[in-house]
């Protein structure tokens, strides 16, 4: 599978987001009572942070997935451990789908590691998905992640794990 990347746009993406994240699938997003302005308004306050930033994910142009990234030293891990230069955050989302294509979150997140490693300057992803997100741990693994340890986060307790670009290149050339 082939994917491309843009940014999102708050206003002109913000009712298909909110299809994508309220849906039951995406409990682990945490926006299951969002109402279309307050996705509207979290992706507005994204897009104006130069910490933060959201990406579609395309397939055949178009919308497929949703990623964010960040820079954890100044979003979402601020104080929960040391980052080292080039470390950035991640997180992705699929939609909800009632024709599910074998494979195709592993494509996603194997997409999402490549286009972050694009960047030279990427030297290790870091990821905190909830503890009980098994199905994400076991992509982040096929990936190249590897836990480190459970943390407090304010909205949840998370598996801090981290992925270098090269565990991910031993990874994915083994499954490719």
């Amino acid at each position: 599978m082939t994917f491309t990347f843009r940014p999102l746009d708050p206003l002109k993406d913000a009712e298909l987001l909110h299809t994508w994240v309220t849906h039951p699938k995406a409990a682990f997003w945490m926006m299951q009572g969002a109402r279309l302005e307050d996705v509207e308004r979290a992706y507005m306050e994204m897009a104006a942070d130069e910490h933060h930033h959201a990406l579609l994910g395309l397939q055949d142009g178009e919308p497929a997935f949703l990623m964010e990234k960040y820079d954890p030293v100044h979003r979402e891990l601020v104080g929960l451990y040391t980052p080292r230069p080039g470390d950035i955050g991640m997180h992705f989302l699929t939609p909800p789908t009632d024709r599910p294509v074998r494979g195709f979150t592993r494509s996603v997140i194997t997409a999402v590691m490549a286009h972050l490693f694009e960047d030279p300057a990427t030297l290790r992803v870091v990821v905190e998905p909830d503890v009980h997100n098994t199905a994400v741990h076991a992509l982040n693994a096929a990936v190249g992640f590897v836990p480190e340890r459970e943390i407090d986060k304010p909205e949840k307790r998370a598996l801090l794990s981290f992925c270098t670009r090269e565990r991910f290149l031993a990874a994915t050339a083994v499954t490719a």
